[in-house]
């Protein structure tokens, strides 16, 4: 493998896509074709143009390279291990360990191996997002781009160019044919953002064949129409027009998008632009083959020529480097000069919320009437936001409804001409919004979006990678039951908490009243490790006075005893959610009246009561007590596990109705004389 008979540029090439084959083949699992082809594209961001140090993948103001195909992970995984990017710690620090050691390699889609079948952010230092299903990584490189542009117009200053830092994404036919990846090239081309490059992998092939099977579309006139710049290259093994196109796509004042045409598993004599080399092995004879083509030894099995490691190390391994050195010393004299900015930042990179962050949170009066929980939680986000100056979002055009829109002095409205502003206007594009809101929270901002909760269905693929990514997002859900009335079952969200609450490590919170709102804040802010839905009514719900009741506080813990039963001993538990607590506390006074003790629990969360300590939840829910009632305005899936085999569920078994939320409630059954029937029935049972 002598630089005589190839170039260096080509050599580097071929290790790539050799690492690559023999990656897929070990593992007998795969997708050896897009990397095969793209090579030459990862060769030339990481070695010539991406701003990035290898040695501090973490670097605030590094270029973003996002693998949106992530089925084509071994083309990540290879570059990186060539880069010499270092894994990070738990604390976050470099390790000085390779992130892409060759021992993981060899252990592709392996169990502890650092090279999964798809990328995954945390797992491996230099991936900037978790990508698996197709779309979602383009849909999150918007909210990368957004941020930047944010940071840029909150802290740059006169020779401090602190942010500058643009996003690059490679990205598949099956990107562009789903529907979210529209959405975020339509948001993206109207906010004109400039710093983002889409490099769009036009080989035609998916997996059942030529993508003309089922896509014929213009792609670069359709992006076109969406307001971006669109260049093209005709040979994806042409070095200087990727150079040209790339350089262009950073001149102009819109989103570009480069469509470089490739030969899918470039190089084997038989599989070259077949849908065979898309998702499975090339086969030990045909890897032989294409070593043969590439005037590779056909026996060696992942072979890096040190002159390859050695150019690297030349190339980004010394120019990345510098580039941090010289940023971190530009911060440094930027700490000087502005220290509150400075102060700032530190907190955003540590992911801390400021001291004091709640200070300005209001305390709500007992109030018959009440205030719907989507009201109180507009006045309890606008004091927080205050003090928090990163947390930011928007909603799915509702934000008069979902009470999302911050409007203290100074908030603004993020636009193409105004990119401090931290109200987001999403459109009517849910799918994008949650997408953009990870790309946000990637970014280091503390983001909250908002929508009717049974739209919560268009963002679930990004909520669940939210979740996998241990993202810190706010999701503002409104409108959440029958309560919503009049707008019939289309939408009125029935199934919805069992299914946000079926996603791992995500956190919902459906509180009782406007101090439970307070408190929902409070813990939803705290976390950092979880994104959290908040799940809130449309209809006012009374303010509890909490001299009466306990305090609010319990909602941190997830469920806690808001009303004791009379002399201590619970004969029954009731259990309630959001707007069906009051009825629990109703249902309570009647079944008082027969002379039955029952117990009122508000149980917000789920995830947070399964978080306590078991001697904490066998208090509130104590095992001796297995007569028990749970009341929700939705369906029972999951409730088993709190009520037992002796209790019962007053809820919906199917979907609702149009009429007003008072008539829905009671011809569904979410009365307390429903309840109170409910609990003498399984307590009369033997």
């Amino acid at each position: 493998m002598s630089t005589t008979s190839a170039s260096i540029e080509r050599l580097a090439i071929d290790t790539i896509r050799t690492l690559s084959m023999d990656a897929v083949e070990a593992a007998k699992s795969g997708h050896p074709g897009t990397p095969m082809a793209l090579a030459p594209v990862a060769y030339l961001l990481y070695q010539d143009i991406l701003r990035y140090d290898p040695s501090r993948p973490d670097w605030p103001n590094r270029d973003r390279f996002v693998l949106s195909c992530g089925h084509a992970s071994m083309l990540l995984y290879s570059v990186l291990h060539l880069a010499g990017v270092r894994q990070l710690g738990p604390d976050g620090q470099p390790t000085g360990e390779l992130a892409v050691p060759l021992e993981h390699i060899r252990q592709f889609r392996q169990l502890h191996s650092r090279c999964p079948g798809h990328p995954e952010y945390r797992h491996t230092a230099g991936v900037e997002v978790t990508t698996g299903p197709l779309g979602q990584g383009v849909a999150t490189s918007v909210g990368m781009a957004i941020a930047a542009r944010w940071l840029a117009a909150r802290y740059n200053r006169p020779d401090f160019p602190l942010f500058d830092y643009k996003v690059y994404v490679l990205c598949s036919d099956g990107d562009l044919m789903e529907g979210v990846s529209g959405e975020a090239a339509s948001l993206a081309g109207h906010l004109r953002l400039s710093n983002l490059c889409w490099i769009y992998d036009d080989n035609g092939i998916t997996i059942e064949g030529h993508t003309d099977l089922a896509f014929s579309e213009d792609v670069a006139a359709r992006f076109r129409a969406y307001g971006w710049n669109v260049l093209r290259v005709e040979d994806v093994n042409d070095l200087a027009a990727l150079r040209q196109a790339i350089a262009a796509a950073s001149l102009g004042e819109r989103p570009t998008l480069i469509v470089v045409r490739s030969v899918i598993a470039w190089g084997a004599p038989n599989k070259q632009n077949t849908h065979d080399a898309h998702g499975a092995p090339l086969g030990e004879e045909e890897v032989r083959l294409t070593k043969r083509a590439y005037g590779w030894p056909e026996d060696a099995r992942f072979a890096v020529p040190p002159e390859v490691v050695e150019h690297f190390r030349q190339g980004i391994g010394t120019r990345g480097p510098a580039l941090r050195e010289r940023w971190e010393t530009m911060l440094a004299a930027y700490a000087g000069r502005y220290p509150q900015e400075a102060k700032e930042l530190g907190g955003i990179a540590a992911g801390k919320l400021p001291p004091d962050w709640d200070a300005e949170i209001p305390t709500f009066p007992a109030d018959a009437k009440g205030l719907a929980s989507r009201a109180s939680s507009g006045k309890v986000l606008q004091a927080v936001a205050k003090r928090i100056p990163w947390l930011l979002g928007g909603s799915a055009d509702l934000a008069p409804s979902n009470n999302t829109l911050l409007q203290f002095e100074g908030a603004g409205h993020f636009g193409p001409q105004t990119p401090a502003g931290r109200n987001f206007h999403f459109g009517i594009r849910e799918h994008a919004m949650g997408a953009a809101a990870n790309g946000l929270a990637l970014s280091g901002l503390r983001p909250y979006v908002g929508t009717f909760f049974v739209f919560s269905d268009y963002m679930r693929p990004a909520m669940r990678l939210a979740a996998l990514m241990e993202l810190p997002i706010l999701y503002i859900f409104t409108h959440d039951s029958i309560g919503v009335g009049e707008d019939g079952p289309t939408h009125q969200p029935v199934e919805h908490l069992a299914a946000l609450r079926a996603i791992p490590n995500l956190v919902v919170i459906r509180p009782a009243d406007a101090n439970e709102t307070v408190e929902a804040y409070r813990a939803a802010l705290g976390l950092t490790d979880r994104p959290v839905a908040l799940v809130l009514t449309r209809q006012n719900l009374p303010t509890l006075d909490r001299s009466v009741y306990a305090s609010a506080e319990g909602l941190r813990q997830g469920a806690y005893i808001l009303r004791e039963a009379e002399g201590g001993k619970p004969d029954v538990i009731l259990i309630g959610t959001g707007s069906e607590v009051h009825v629990c506390l109703a249902a309570r006074e009647l079944l008082a009246k027969d002379g039955l003790a029952a117990r009122v629990v508000s149980m917000p969360s789920w995830e947070l009561f399964d978080m306590q300590p078991q001697d904490y939840r066998e208090a509130v829910l104590p095992p001796r007590v297995d007569r028990r009632v749970a009341v929700e305005a939705g369906i029972d899936q999951g409730w088993h596990r709190y009520i037992g085999p002796r209790g019962a569920f007053v809820g919906m078994t199917g979907f609702g109705a149009s009429a007003p939320a008072g008539v829905l409630m009671k011809h569904f059954g979410l009365t307390a004389e429903n309840v109170a029937a409910q609990a003498r029935r399984i307590l009369a049972a033997d």
